[in-house]
């Protein structure tokens, strides 16, 4: 018989907030976390929620934030929500096809809306609690040896620099933060399924599990870094 699944950096009794809570790795996030006899409570973010957390609306990002301040402060913030396709939005397989609007949505729910919550959650993040934002290996510069996915790659890219900055203002102010940018990999998912490597993906249980396990792992010293599900450092 497996053992539950226990996360042992955060303390007993800790409080958890997944954001993205509906989809396929913020929903394996919750269902860890609610087995972890050590998290006394989970608390699930996203469109449909209550309060509704919307990246493509500015003001649901700070109403939330301002809702839940009250049960604040949580131990673990996880950030699992993005966007790489939907409906007339497809992945660019060069420049000729980069449209503006493309551009802004993705950037929107990639980068803006994620940078926003940098901004009003983390002050309802524990000191020596840990907030890990979900980006990607094709936002790496240093390892692009494809091209294409313009959009997408800018839009993690320039996340990673949010996550980055945000890390070293909090080295000054809050040196046992854990502030973490995660790759988990190709996961089974709407996001991975139309695409290349969709075969090889993972199981979102299974992704969530290394994910949490490695921020369990990982500590201050780590935080403003960029990782792989394995724990791999990446370059920018």
């Amino acid at each position: 018989m497996n053992s539950p699944f226990k996360m042992n950096s955060l303390g007993e009794g800790y409080r958890a907030l997944v954001i993205g809570a509906s989809g396929a790795i913020g929903s394996a996030f919750c269902e860890l976390l609610n087995q972890d006899p050590s998290c006394a409570y989970v608390r699930e973010l996203g469109r449909n929620s209550v309060p509704c957390l919307d990246l493509e609306e500015a003001d649901s990002i700070a109403s939330a934030a301002s809702e839940l301040a009250q049960e604040a402060p949580y131990q673990l913030i996880l950030h699992a929500a993005g966007l790489l396709h939907r409906d007339e939005i497809k992945p660019e397989k060069s420049y000729s096809a980069i449209e503006a609007d493309t551009l802004q949505a993705i950037f929107q729910v990639n980068t803006i809306g994620p940078a926003l919550v940098l901004r009003h959650f983390l002050p309802l993040l524990d000191p020596r609690g840990a907030m890990a934002m979900l980006s990607a290996k094709v936002g790496s510069i240093g390892d692009n040896r494809l091209g294409g996915w313009y959009a997408y790659r800018a839009s993690k890219a320039a996340l990673n620099m949010m996550i980055k900055t945000a890390a070293i203002e909090l080295a000054r102010t809050r040196p046992q933060t854990r502030l973490l940018s995660l790759h988990p990999g190709t996961v089974i998912s709407g996001l991975s399924h139309p695409f290349r490597g969709a075969s090889e993906a993972r199981p979102a249980n299974i992704a969530a599990h290394e994910l949490l396990s490695l921020i369990d792992r990982l500590g201050p010293a780590d935080s403003g870094n960029f990782f792989a599900y394995n724990g791999e450092r990446l370059p920018w």
